[in-house]
């Protein structure tokens, strides 16, 4: 397969250079080439996004949600086509690519119903026979960044509430995505997609992210990706006076309190830590544990290790398959070298795999180490985790804080009081007791504290709010 931008409604290949890209599961095997653009085509992008606005945005709010509906019905439809071909490309195991398939389905019908439901609210005026009300007005054209690891979710949840809210869209997929990206788009153009409303253009960061953020005539964006990119991102929307969103890394910590159900603890923490092969922002890094209970949480710990399974991305019974990319195993096993001279094993996966086929990292936990030491503090993106012991419910939580990152928590235990302590306590975004740190439901707010975001929040009814513009509006009547 080759990418190609898709253009106020047309196919083009770009010209400024090719990359190949192989699977991540079998480096041998090679699934496509990226053509990459240049500045003039995301140029071109804008300036078609901006010549469909207009019209789009004069659309009725329910057609605007009935295109949606087309999209999610078209998505549904190539699922499984769609799904072996990201896993192929992000190495992904295809039983969570079809999950992340399908809530991108949902991602789309839920906004889709949007399209019939109120937009703004009456308020009373303090003068009588004047009507006074809100309602909701697009931006404009909205620029969104998003990342590989969930190349079909993010941008479906940054994309949707964007476009029924009337705004028109140029999409930049992280390179080991735009295949996935490429499909995702022949799908919804094959369904009727209006010429104009999304323009994707492929492309290195590094040559064209200066020209969307600097060149463009953009009214926002929205960025998923590392810390340090959505700061500069930041950066240059607050000078240009540009409404900004950005979604940025976590350090997230499952907090096991001594009463806490192990048969339900270890299966969560595990699932957080090490599906995707720990490729997610909100993943499971440290396990923090009352010190009373260590002993009966590492042996549990050791048992449920030995039973994961490390397989290619398309195998069934892949527990996790291989990290994205030659960049991304080299990043993780730094980190795994690490944790092997620094830290103590306290428990390792056996599964045996060939590292000379694919990118494949067996999932790792160690202990030992102090909590302001880097495997503690530092996003490591892989399946690789630590654990920290805690003398009691207090000290447990100033562990859990005491980072950077506020993006997701959990806490493992049968104590209500202790469970509603910590969904206050907790300086995360996103709190949950007795569930992994991992995920959250497409209808609820995504989005973290401190430095994992700009404090805004994505899906559900607060994306509608990021997407849009309130706008005041009064008749006087008599």
């Amino acid at each position: 397969m080759h990418s190609q931008n898709w253009i106020g409604g047309e196919w083009s290949t770009p010209t400024d250079g090719e990359l190949i890209v192989n699977n991540p599961s079998n480096v041998k095997e090679q699934i496509g080439v990226i053509h990459l653009s240049g500045a003039s085509e995301v140029l071109q992008a804008e300036q078609a996004a901006r010549m469909a606005q207009p019209n789009w945005a004069g659309m009725s709010q329910a057609k605007r949600g009935d295109v949606l509906g087309r999209l999610a019905s078209a998505l549904e439809s190539s699922l499984e086509e769609l799904a072996i071909l990201a896993s192929r490309e992000m190495g992904k195991p295809i039983t969570e690519m079809k999950g992340e398939v399908m809530r991108g389905v949902n991602l789309l019908k839920y906004y889709a119903a949007e399209g019939v439901r109120a937009n703004g609210s009456v308020i009373p005026a303090s003068e009588a026979g004047v009507l006074q009300y809100t309602k909701r007005v697009p931006l404009g054209v909205v620029g969104i960044i998003t990342p590989w690891n969930f190349p079909v979710a993010i941008p479906i949840w940054k994309i949707a509430p964007a476009l029924l809210c009337g705004n028109t869209i140029v999409w930049k997929p992280a390179e080991y995505a735009c295949l996935t990206a490429t499909k995702m788009i022949q799908i919804f153009a094959q369904a009727g997609l209006p010429a104009g409303i999304i323009n994707l253009v492929i492309g290195k960061g590094s040559k064209i992210g200066d020209v969307l953020l600097e060149q463009c005539n953009l009214n926002a964006i929205s960025f998923t990706g590392s810390t340090s990119t959505g700061q500069r991102i930041a950066s240059i929307c607050a000078r240009r006076n540009i409404k900004y969103q950005t979604e940025m890394g976590g350090k997230n910590a499952a907090v096991v309190l001594k009463d806490a159900d192990l048969n339900l603890a270890i299966p969560a923490i595990l699932s957080g830590a090490f599906r995707s092969a720990g490729q997610k922002c909100t993943a499971t890094s440290r396990i923090i544990v009352e010190r009373e209970i260590m002993p009966a949480f590492t042996a549990a710990l050791q048992a449920a290790m030995e039973t994961i399974v490390v397989a290619p991305a398309l195998d069934s019974k892949a527990y996790l398959g291989p990290v994205a990319s030659g960049y991304q195993y080299d990043s993780v096993m730094a980190y795994v070298t690490m944790a092997r001279e620094q830290a103590q094993v306290l428990a390792e996966c056996k599964a045996k795999v060939s590292e000379d086929e694919g990118y494949f990292i067996t999932p790792l936990v160690v202990s030992g180490v102090s909590s302001d030491h880097p495997l503690v503090q530092e996003e490591i993106f892989g399946p690789v985790a630590v654990v920290l012991e805690a003398d009691h419910y207090e000290h447990a939580v100033a562990l859990c804080n005491a980072t950077i990152f506020g993006l997701s928590a959990s806490v493992f235990t049968k104590d209500l009081n202790q469970a509603l302590r910590f969904l206050d306590d907790a300086e995360v975004g996103m709190v949950r007791v007795n569930q992994e740190t991992a995920g959250v439901e497409y209808q609820a707010p995504f989005g973290g504290t401190k430095w994992s975001s700009s404090h805004t929040r994505e899906q559900g009814q607060a994306a509608l709010d990021f997407y849009s513009e309130i706008k005041t509006c009064a008749i006087k009547y008599n």
